[in-house]
């Protein structure tokens, strides 16, 4: 009778507990799907809540799981594929992190992701990246919290050498001192009790857990690992990560193998007692499995300074723990003074000799002597023709580089890196993370095309680092109305437009941030309790996995004064055209056209490429009276979303295939009986090469990213372009000394391919 009670009550809590998830997934989904004012106001907070629920009670896990697998799979019966990525995102996150996951809920889950595989990109991308991490996972159980635990935490271990680390970049610039403090202290905070020790104890119960289920004594084990001195906890933490690597890596892993394996080191740490005592079964209350936290990742705090910054961090991130001699180039750098750029530029010369025997000077014809001086002389000195980067012999640079898949991998794990040079492996993954708006985004555009420019250099950060971007946007409250919101947060609003889930996670960050920040600092770092906002930024930085590429413009300046050389500049997002008051001699660099009457706004002579359906060329010159132009990379709804324009590498777009929109403030002037009158129209065309230049002696003032820090005054004429990827630029010394002809044919052959940087989201672009 008591029994019968007893297996009533469980029953009734576990009925109470499952009835509570639902109500918390259904929020989430509430949450992807309504636009209510009273669900923006709280959107982000149901996905923390509901992985707080599990985190807590690690037994609340499995069921869980199978709530997210039924409404999966509704969703996949129904046809609403805007809820499964994030309910995908959802389960992956709580399958690494849970222990009582059993066979039959992994078998599940794989057998859906492998369905998956049928519908179209993003869905078959993610849902193969999760097949072959499940796969592992449901052979050798805590795989996937083991090799984020070690990496993260750059935990020594030769069986999964790989190694990661966040970086965030915050402009002091763009961001108030008190926000940069308040991230600051609550990173400091959530990572003070992160030591190395407390990191393997972490591993050690997991795994144990993960794979004896309810035979493991989670309380006793905890208890002994506290009570290990340093070299035992390191020689358990060894011997659980040599098993489940070892065991991973086997064609057919065994779960029944991998279940052995940890028994004996369960046995070895409490005793054959202990191990009978699990299996027999004891104290359900005592023998619960307690929650093991997930650590956060490694974050660095860093100052946006420079454009070289970027690259300086990731040099020290790989030299200081690598065992291997990266490169001669990276041996010899000298980073607190870079070389500059002539410095590393590829020379050329043209042969002085005209090939005919009979002119080469005397002697040279004849052999000299191995190991004389002259021999030794004679292989250091160049001789005439075009110079050849001689490159270590443990680097060979690629033929070709292919864009974006040379850099960054596509699932932005370390299993899926392989190798980019024979031998040569990419250990680390550097996750680059910067906040605030517009204007930050075009200072990291600068710096990603300086960083890939002398890759091109020297190449040494790319055999062996995985790079990897993020963005969480931040305006100053005293700008977040909705005109001044919109004007600095156009890439952040056109992620959240292609990616649901990133709306939802991170665009939502930045009032908490702000509120964060208007809290009284605390220098006790030991109260800080379940951190949002550390949690959102770990959930986007381990589960966005999949970037979307922007094309980035260059914009070549020539100003009124015709000493100055012309300027050349970037932008990511936006070029906005002003017209001065003030004009430029008549002399000076372009003279005003006869018949052009005096009235508000600047002539202008505008060239540009129509972006034509059928890709091909149509160049058209127009003239117009206009007081300013706006010119765009991001479209302004989704209906103008294209595909080419922000693709994947593998359909990576033609330079004659990106756009740029244009919008021009045209004046028209109309004559009637009453006089002249001006009417203001706006135009709009898309294109991908433009040239404007002032006709009637204005100067005219270009604005790059909304920046003011890239603003040019006295502006007479520019030309945009998409980037070339700097790679593209060695070509040009192959061309030299050769006819028109064959100059042509290796211009149209080597023609330089659109320099693209990707910010990973959730899912990429969903159409």
């Amino acid at each position: 009778m008591f029994q019968s009670k007893n297996e009533t009550f469980v029953c009734e809590v576990e009925a109470d507990v499952e009835l509570d998830l639902q109500r918390s997934v259904q929020a989430v989904l509430r949450e992807l799907s309504a636009q209510a004012p009273a669900l923006q106001s709280n959107r982000g907070m149901w996905r923390w809540s509901l992985h707080k629920k599990v985190e807590r009670d690690p037994g609340k896990s499995p069921a869980l799981v199978r709530i997210l697998l039924r409404e999966l799979e509704k969703a996949e019966s129904e046809d609403a594929r805007h809820i499964i990525i994030p309910l995908l995102h959802t389960l992956m996150y709580v399958l690494t992190k849970a222990t009582g996951i059993t066979e039959e809920l992994h078998r599940r889950t794989y057998t859906f992701c492998t369905r998956l595989l049928t519908l179209p990109a993003p869905y078959c991308t993610i849902a193969l990246d999760c097949a072959i991490r499940l796969k592992t996972e449901t052979a050798v159980p805590g795989t996937l919290y083991q090799r984020l635990v070690i990496a993260e935490q750059n935990l020594t271990s030769e069986l999964y050498p790989y190694r990661e680390r966040v970086f965030l970049f915050v402009d002091p610039e763009l961001v108030s001192p008190s926000v940069c403090s308040a991230l600051l202290l609550e990173i400091e905070a959530a990572q003070g009790q992160q030591t190395p020790e407390a990191c393997m104890r972490h591993v050690v119960s997991h795994a144990l857990q993960a794979a004896l289920g309810e035979a493991c004594h989670a309380g006793a084990l905890q208890r002994k690992l506290l009570a290990s001195s340093r070299p035992a906890l390191e020689r358990y933490f060894h011997a659980v990560v040599t098993a489940v690597e070892q065991m991973a890596r086997e064609p057919s892993p065994s779960r029944e193998g991998h279940l052995e394996r940890l028994e004996e080191i369960y046995c070895s740490l409490l005793g054959p007692a202990a191990t009978a005592r699990g299996r027999c079964g004891g104290d359900p209350l005592q023998d619960r499995p307690l929650s093991v936290p997930l650590p956060s990742p490694r974050i660095t705090f860093h100052l946006w300074t420079d454009e070289e910054q970027l690259w300086k961090e990731l040099v020290l991130f790989l030299r200081p723990q690598t065992q291997l001699r990266l490169s001669a180039d990276l041996e010899a750098l000298d980073l607190q003074g870079l070389l500059p750029d002539w410095e590393l530029a590829w020379a050329s010369m043209l042969s002085t000799d005209s090939g005919i025997e009979r002119d080469l000077p005397p002697g040279a014809d004849e052999l000299l002597a191995p190991g004389s001086p002259e021999a030794e002389r004679a292989g250091l000195q160049r001789k005439g023709g075009i110079k050849k980067r001689v490159w270590p012999a443990d680097i060979v640079m690629p033929s070709s580089w292919d864009g974006p898949p040379g850099l960054h991998r596509r699932t932005g794990r370390p299993s899926g890196d392989g190798e980019l040079l024979p031998g040569v492996s990419r250990l680390h993954t550097a996750r680059v993370l910067v906040l605030g708006d517009d204007r930050m985004l075009g200072r990291l555009a600068r710096a990603y095309r300086n960083l890939r420019k002398r890759e091109t250099q020297r190449f040494c950060l790319t055999p062996r680092l995985s790079l990897q971007l993020y963005y969480i946007p931040l305006v100053a409250p005293q700008t977040s109305a909705a005109s001044r919101h919109s004007e600095l947060g156009e890439l952040a609003a056109f992620l959240g437009r292609m990616d649901p889930w990133y709306e939802s996670i991170v665009n939502t960050l930045c009032p908490t941030i702000h509120k964060l920040a208007e809290m009284p600092l605390s220098l006790d770092t030991s109260q800080t309790v379940d951190p949002f906002i550390l949690d959102a930024i770990t959930y986007y930085v381990r589960m966005g996995t999949q970037p979307i590429y922007f094309q980035i413009y260059t914009v070549k300046i020539f100003s009124g004064d015709l000493s100055q050389d012309p300027a050349e500049d970037i932008f990511l997002t936006e070029l906005k055209v002003k017209i001065q008051d003030s004009k430029f001699p008549k002399d000076s660099f372009s003279p005003r056209r006869r018949g052009v009457a005096e009235g508000p706004g600047a002539e202008l002579s505008i060239c540009y490429q129509k972006a034509l359906l059928s890709h091909r060329t149509r160049e058209v010159t127009v003239s117009l009276r206009a007081t300013g132009l706006v010119l765009k990379t991001l479209p302004a709804s989704d209906t103008e979303v294209s595909g080419p324009t922000h693709c994947t590498p593998t359909a990576a777009p033609d330079t004659d295939h990106t756009c740029l929109k244009v919008s021009v403030t045209e004046i028209v002037k109309t004559s009637n009986l009453a006089g002249r009158s001006f009417s203001v129209v706006t135009n709009t065309f898309r294109t991908a090469h433009i040239q404007i230049q002032s006709q009637d002696r204005r100067l005219l003032t270009l604005s790059l990213d909304k920046d003011s820090c890239h603003t040019y005054k006295d502006v007479v004429r520019f030309e945009v372009a998409p980037c070339p990827e700097p790679c593209s630029g060695t070509h040009k010394s192959k061309v030299l000394g050769l006819s028109s002809h064959r100059q042509e044919m290796e211009r149209n052959k080597a023609k330089a391919k659109p320099l693209l940087m990707p910010i990973n989201t959730f899912s990429g672009i969903v159409q």
